[in-house]
């Protein structure tokens, strides 16, 4: 499913580049001519052998696209978004006088129990020397997906605190369950969920956190 939404990323990126140097064309056609590919695209992925759900949108216009936008699915490495913005959350908490929320500028020391499979970045470094702080595991978590950096920042933040968090913001069916690469928690069927819709709005409110 990343993949999925990795390609039509970058198509999209494609396709606004393309448009945005048809200069000979109003700005507005230039904007539906990039939604109507991007509905294509879309239509196509949909011969996937799965299920398809997605939700955008464009946050200047407001205009959306959604395929089965409030089903619920596992969320693999998208549920990484709620604990970035868990972290932001307890920053501005911190920053505002609140006593023991984690600020981006912690520091954490990698321990040899922090690495677990799929951990690009902090598998390579040096347990009991290398550290790091909040901002510093948020980045490599979301840049290249890191399982060891998620895991330590779920700890730091508080898994209890991320659901929290989601409640707090109407996403209902938004849920961190368990830490990455917890095959025993996924088989006991404490699964990552969402929905398009809730994690386009857990986007959203990023982006007002942090602006």
């Amino acid at each position: 499913m990343l993949g999925v939404l990795m390609r039509l990323a970058f198509l999209v990126f494609l396709l606004w580049t393309a448009i945005a140097h048809a200069a000979d064309a109003p700005l507005n056609l230039k904007q539906q001519a990039l939604w109507d590919h991007l509905r294509l695209a879309v239509a196509e992925e949909k011969q996937l052998d799965g299920v398809l759900g997605v939700a955008v949108l464009d946050l200047n216009s407001g205009q959306t696209l959604f395929v089965r936008p409030d089903e619920v699915f596992p969320q693999a490495s998208s549920i990484k978004i709620a604990v970035l913005a868990e972290l932001y959350h307890q920053a501005q908490q911190a920053a505002h006088g609140a006593s023991g929320k984690a600020t981006l500028k912690d520091r954490y020391v990698l321990r040899a129990a922090d690495i677990v499979p799929d951990s690009a970045i902090l598998g390579g470094l040096t347990a009991g020397v290398s550290s790091l702080t909040n901002r510093d595991l948020a980045t490599i978590m979301v840049a290249v997906s890191d399982n060891s950096a998620t895991n330590v920042l779920i700890d730091r933040v508080g898994m209890d605190n991320v659901v929290r968090l989601t409640d707090s913001l109407g996403l209902s069916h938004t849920k961190l369950r368990r830490k990455m690469m917890d095959l025993q928690a996924a088989a006991q069927g404490r699964e990552n969920i969402s929905t398009p819709r809730e994690m386009m709005t857990l986007l959203e409110q990023i982006c007002v956190m942090t602006t």
